[in-house]
């Protein structure tokens, strides 16, 4: 059974900073894609960043230069390193996973960004 287990959200005060960690399991293909999403209340979830299985990384506008996306293959662990974080950084983060052709969604972690 594939499962995506997510951690490291909470709440921070503006200027902090917080990593997110999904660590996936029971997939037994490469994986490929690793991502993080995010979904504001109101709001579409959005593709914050991304990374594939060669290193290579994007991310979004509103993120780049305060966010890092990192993964560890070994242990197919995705992780999101998160500063100078602001109250419209508050959202919750899923995690993505695609191993084959197949996507695989995290359950979500709340991240609250006080002003």
């Amino acid at each position: 059974q594939v499962q995506l287990v997510e951690s490291g959200g909470g709440l921070v005060q503006a200027g902090g900073s917080l990593r997110l960690s999904c660590a996936a399991s029971g997939i037994s293909f490469s994986i490929t894609s690793m991502r993080w999403y995010r979904q504001a209340p109101g709001k579409q979830r959005e593709l914050v960043a991304s990374t594939t299985s060669s290193g290579d990384t994007n991310y979004s506008d509103s993120v780049k230069d305060r966010f890092t996306i990192s993964r560890d293959n070994a242990k197919k662990t995705v992780y999101l390193q998160m500063n100078d974080l602001k109250p419209e950084d508050t959202a919750v983060y899923y995690c993505y996973v695609r191993a084959s052709l197949r996507v695989f969604w995290g359950q979500g972690t709340q991240v609250t960004v006080s002003s």
